[in-house]
Formats: C-alpha cells, sequence, structure tokens
C-alpha cells in the first residue's frame, strides 16, 4: 500500500479534508450567488449534527436514550450569552461555562440511569428538559423570558468576528468532535458501550465498570449539546425559550435515526436530510412549500419509512451502493483471484 493510499484511508485527515471543504462553503457560495440564508442553514445543520453525534454515542453505542438534546442545548446558549454580554467575561470563559456545566447535568442524569432503563429514561431526560424550558421562560434576569436574549458575535483572538468567521468556527468544533468521537469508538470506550448496549449483566460480567461508562456517555452527549447550543447563540445572535422545545429533541433524535446507528458521516448526512432538505428544497415546491409546517412532517414521515425498510439508515444505502460499485468495477487482485477460482472449478 503506497504512503498516498494510507493518507487517504487515515480517517484524521479525512475529517480533515471534509472541514476544508465545508470552509471553503462561504467563499465558493459567495461566488455562485448563494444567498446568505442559505448558509444559515447549513451551519445550523452543522451545528445539529455536533448534538446528533453526541446521541448517536449515547444511543447508538450504549443504548441509552436522551430527550433531553434541545434543553441542555438552551442551557448552554443562555450561558454563553449571560458570561459573554452580561458578565463580559470573553469568548473563551463563555465556551467554558457552556460545557461544564452541562455535563455536570449529564453526569446526574447518568446516575439516574442506573436505576430506570428505555421508555422511562426518557421520560426522565424529557422531563430535565421540560424543567429547562419552564426555567428559560420564567428566570428573567438570566434569560430575558419570552422576550429572547440577544447576542453578539464573539471576540476571538482579538478579532471581531462575523457569520462567515463564526461559520469556520462551527466547522472546526465539528472536525474536532468528529475526531474525538472517532478515537472513543475506536477504543477501550468503544469495546466497553458495545458490551453495555448488548448486555448490562454480560458486561458486569466481563469486568466492564457499567456506572463509569454510563456517566462518561452521558456527560460526553451533554457536553456536545452545551457547545452546539453555545455556537447556535453566536451564529444567530438571539436565543429564545421557544427554541428548544421537545421538537427539536425529536429532529435531532430523527438525525441519529436517519443517518444511520454508529456512523460519524450518517450522522451529519441525517442532520443534512432532516434540517437542511426541508428548509432549502421542500419549502421552495409549488404545493408543499405553500402549507405551512408541512415540509417538517416530511421528518416523520422519513422516520417511519427508514425504521420499516431501512433500518441501517443513510449508512445502510451508501454500503449497500459501495458494495454494488465494487462488484460492477472490482480491483485488479480481486478479479485475478476470481479468475483463478474459476480457472479451478473448470479443471
Amino acid at each position: 500500500m503506497s504512503i498516498f493510499t494510507r493518507i487517504i484511508k487515515n480517517p484524521h485527515l479525512q475529517f480533515l479534508a471534509f472541514g476544508v471543504l465545508l470552509c471553503l462553503l462561504p467563499t465558493v457560495g459567495k461566488s455562485m450567488g448563494m444567498k446568505s440564508s442559505t448558509l444559515q442553514t447549513l451551519g445550523f445543520m452543522l451545528i445539529f449534527s455536533i448534538v446528533a453525534l453526541g446521541l448517536n454515542l449515547l444511543l447508538g453505542y450504549s443504548g441509552l436514550i436522551s430527550l433531553g438534546s434541545a434543553g441542555f442545548m438552551g442551557l448552554g446558549a443562555y450561558l454563553a450569552s449571560y458570561v459573554q454580554d452580561d458578565l463580559n467575561l470573553g469568548f473563551w470563559v463563555a465556551i467554558l461555562l457552556a460545557v461544564v456545566l452541562p455535563t455536570l447535568i449529564g453526569l446526574v442524569v447518568g446516575v439516574i440511569s442506573l436505576r430506570i432503563h428505555s421508555i422511562y429514561l426518557a421520560i426522565a431526560t424529557l422531563c430535565i428538559s421540560e424543567i429547562l424550558l419552564k426555567t428559560f421562560e420564567q428566570l428573567d434576569w438570566f434569560t430575558h423570558g419570552t422576550a429572547g436574549k440577544q447576542s453578539k458575535y464573539p471576540i476571538i483572538f482579538g478579532v471581531q468576528t462575523d457569520r462567515t468567521l463564526v461559520f469556520i468556527l462551527i466547522v472546526v468544533c465539528l472536525v474536532i468532535v468528529m475526531m474525538l468521537t472517532y478515537n472513543m469508538v475506536h477504543g477501550q470506550m468503544g469495546r466497553a458501550l458495545h458490551a453495555m448496549r448488548s448486555s448490562e449483566v454480560a458486561a458486569r460480567a466481563m469486568g466492564v465498570n457499567v456506572l463509569k461508562y454510563k456517566l462518561f456517555a452521558f456527560s460526553i452527549a451533554t457536553l456536545y449539546a452545551g457547545l452546539a447550543g453555545s455556537l447556535y447563540l453566536f451564529f444567530l445572535k438571539s436565543s429564545y425559550p421557544t427554541t428548544w422545545n421537545m421538537f427539536m429533541s425529536l429532529n435531532i433524535i430523527a438525525m441519529v435515526v436517519v443517518g444511520g446507528l454508529r456512523s460519524i458521516y450518517g450522522t451529519i448526512a441525517g442532520a443534512f436530510v432532516i434540517w437542511a432538505v426541508p428548509e432549502l428544497v421542500l419549502k421552495k415546491l409549488p404545493v408543499i412549500g405553500d402549507v405551512s409546517g408541512l415540509p417538517y412532517i416530511f421528518s416523520g414521515v422519513l422516520i417511519i419509512v427508514v425504521i420499516m425498510f431501512f433500518p441501517q439508515g443513510i449508512k445502510g444505502l451508501a454500503d449497500i451502493a459501495v458494495r454494488g460499485v465494487r462488484r460492477l468495477f472490482p480491483r485488479k487482485d480481486q478479479a485475478n483471484v476470481a479468475n483463478k477460482e474459476n480457472q479451478e472449478v473448470m479443471a
């Protein structure tokens, strides 16, 4: 195998190349006449991809479920705004606190998960999210209530950012999250989560500390959600309590299911289908786009179709397509092996 082939197959370099292509979108898109609303939609899609990667780690690898992603995102958004705009402590402190506090709450949820399972755990996380939502509505000094919290583009390393620079910041965070997730699921943690997902009893018998990995899985998922919430605030420059509702949490679950469990690129593809397709395609169609809310029904229908016919999601469809291409265009070594086998059969 040549050095070039090894570089291409290196997942971390693939993530970096993917990030570079995304960073070029604002410049290339502007030269091609891309609207600012399109860039905003793609930015939100990448933000939701970060949250969905955390949920995929939780649901796909450890078998745990959470309906509280939106609440943790909202907490991260309001914390970032309060620290940066009200306390004037700067961007880095805002990001740090927006990540740390949701992570601590995630540890608490991880402890709760030891006592309850499956649908009851989902209900518990939904209750936590609803408590956060009501807090956002009532805590005026922190969130400005239903009037919404307004923010501004952050100053990073002494540079006043704009929408394009914040978009690049989102891409950088996404690439880092992709690398971290890949390293976690392909190491000891990934093996422990796989064992725990199959059977907690068997995992304990093999020496897996179930408490440790449940806490870790929930803390990582909430960490990603808090990070994504802060990026959402810096990108949109505002936050309203009505944004962080159960509908958003369900959409994030849809991204994971449609994209495919235990797949990094599949999760991003799922975010594109669930968030970007309705905004960029369905809303512009003659009939569907004229009916308010109809494009978002697409998400629910798509989930049902995927569960019934394509349980592996977009990842599964991509695997089928790759296998089909390899059968049509086999590599030379594969073709030589096949010819040799045919000759042996005929002999």
